[in-house]
């Protein structure tokens, strides 16, 4: 699960957390609402792979995290830290949104997240979406649906 479409057209890149079959069916998901966009090539990596140039070669992210512990997961945080200085200046308003499988009630890992983004100055495409409680089987596709609806603005040059 490591690309949709051409590399070379990557406008959209995800980088979510994948610790379990559940959490993987979101990621897989995601990427495959976004490639059913056919103008905007989509990828997606394990946070411990994304670079910084990933990042700046990307004109929108998605980042799909677990709640760990009240906060995001460690793999999402450690992407934050090495991606932040070398993307701080050159990503200004970069387009993104979020997805969260919470446990319990996700506050912690929403605001966690958007602390982050917001100092990077990065620009929210939507409410994140939080995927609460117990697995419901809806999950996935509410995934699928955030990387078409993300990837179709895109397209739509709405950002």
């Amino acid at each position: 699960m490591t690309s949709a479409n051409d590399r070379s057209r990557s406008r959209l890149l995800i980088v979510a957390n994948a610790p379990s079959p559940n959490t993987a069916k979101l990621a897989q998901a995601t990427l495959a609402g976004a490639a059913e966009v056919a103008e905007i090539g989509a990828r997606f990596l394990p946070p411990l792979s994304a670079s910084a140039a990933d990042v700046l070669a990307a004109q929108a992210i998605i980042i799909g995290t677990t709640e760990n512990f009240g906060y995001m997961s460690g793999q999402i945080k450690d992407f934050f830290e090495r991606i932040y200085y070398p993307c701080l200046e050159k990503t200004n308003a970069m387009p993104w949104a979020l997805y969260v499988r919470a446990g319990k009630d996700g506050a912690g890992t929403l605001r966690g997240v958007q602390s982050i983004a917001a100092g990077m100055r990065w620009r929210i495409m939507q409410k994140p979406l939080l995927l609460q409680g117990e697995w419901q089987e809806n999950f996935p596709e509410e995934c699928r649906a955030l990387g078409k609806t993300v990837a179709a603005a895109l397209a739509a040059g709405l950002f």
